[in-house]
């Protein structure tokens, strides 16, 4: 087996919120409570752990997803007025999406501040 990353501890300010924000997002649940987190599993080998004890810094958190599961990000995006995102960080919060590497992507901020990327290709490193 290669590396494969299992759990990441997203710090907010408050957990259940920001869980939920996330699992809306991409049309995920939050599962029960795993000792001080609010788990979102992502796939099955991924799961992010929100946790409420440290005053959160705001992260950028980047993902590979494919063309049905960006189409619902986007769909829920456009439905909901009150989120921030856009193309990429310099153009703000246009509520666009970007065509970079032949793929589509996009940015969203959650109420802690912390950066999601969404996108469906990634550049050819040759």
């Amino acid at each position: 087996m290669g590396i494969v990353m299992n759990h990441l501890i997203v710090p907010a300010a408050d957990k259940a919120v920001a869980a939920a924000f996330f699992a809306e997002l991409l049309g995920l649940r939050v599962g029960a409570p795993a000792g001080p987190f609010a788990p979102v599993r992502v796939n099955g080998d991924l799961t992010l752990d929100f946790d409420d004890r440290r005053r959160p810094q705001p992260g950028h958190y980047a993902f590979l997803v494919d063309d049905v599961t960006f189409d619902a990000v986007i769909e829920r995006l456009r439905a909901a007025t009150s989120i921030d995102y856009g193309s990429g960080p310099m153009n703000g919060w246009d509520r666009e999406i970007n065509q970079l590497a032949g793929g589509r992507g996009v940015y969203v901020r959650d109420p802690d501040g912390h950066s999601y990327e969404f996108f469906t290709a990634v550049p050819d490193p040759s």
